[in-house]
């Protein structure tokens, strides 16, 4: 039951049709793992908690750096060199002070996220690291826990989200397979664009909500492509693509 301080808080999301007090208890309920605090873990991580999810795990092992002032817009001037999460989850908890924060100074590599993640409603991958997504999704796959998963670079966003909860469900590698990966440009070696990181983190932190509370994604195993240069999403179907492993888990199960 939402109490009346609740109701008051939440209560533009609450008269929306689609969302209601259930939804938002389901909210209440939830618990998610954000990998990656930087300029879309930013934007994600704070919808989530003003949205009223009730436990955030905040997962990064970087400090704040002059150069991240530009785009992560959690930090100021007066965090340099303090742990990102611990300063993210500071802001977090004066935007939201009945919800849940948990900061985790760490690089989360597999047997970390393996460790951890069965306990979690949802995952959302906020890196700019590819060894360290193709963990997320080799874990988040293993263990049936839903990822969203995003990345931007110069003015192109990429969002793409996977219900491991479902039979057959594709994953990363489906889209971008492990065994031809090239290494990944990232902010440090190509810029971005400040803004398309918070139009897609905040893409990102919609798709959660839906996700949690049981909307239909528009995102779910289709890569949603954003051109902040003309203003343009486009939606990419995988098809019948399979990764291997994902190809022999649906035969297994047929």
């Amino acid at each position: 039951m939402l109490s009346h301080k609740e109701r008051i808080r939440y209560s533009r999301q609450i008269m929306l049709p689609q969302m209601g007090e259930a939804a938002q208890e389901k909210l209440a309920g939830a618990r998610v793992m954000v990998v990656g605090m930087g300029g879309l873990g930013c934007p994600a991580a704070l919808y989530l908690a003003t949205a009223g999810v009730g436990e955030l795990h905040l997962v990064d092992g970087d400090e704040v750096e002059l150069s991240n002032l530009q785009r992560q817009v959690l930090y100021k001037a007066n965090h340099l060199y303090k742990p990102k999460v611990l300063v993210a989850a500071q802001q977090l908890q004066a935007a939201n002070p009945a919800i849940r924060i948990h900061p985790h100074s760490v690089m989360a590599d597999e047997g970390w996220l393996t460790g951890h993640l069965p306990a979690f409603d949802l995952m959302l991958d906020c890196t700019d690291n590819m060894e360290i997504r193709h963990s997320i999704n080799r874990a988040c796959r293993a263990l049936g826990v839903p990822a969203i998963m995003a990345s931007v670079q110069g003015f192109s966003g990429q969002l793409v989200s996977f219900d491991f909860r479902r039979e057959g469900s594709p994953c990363y590698a489906c889209l971008f397979p492990e065994a031809e990966r090239a290494p990944l440009a990232n902010c440090e070696t190509s810029g971005v664009i400040g803004p398309a990181l918070g139009v897609v983190g905040s893409a990102q932190a919609l798709e959660a909500i839906k996700l949690l509370v049981g909307l239909p994604l528009g995102s779910l195993d289709s890569l949603q492509v954003f051109e902040a240069e003309y203003l343009e999403w486009r939606s990419l179907g995988l098809g019948a693509r399979r990764c291997s492993t994902c190809e022999a888990r649906a035969t297994a199960g047929a």
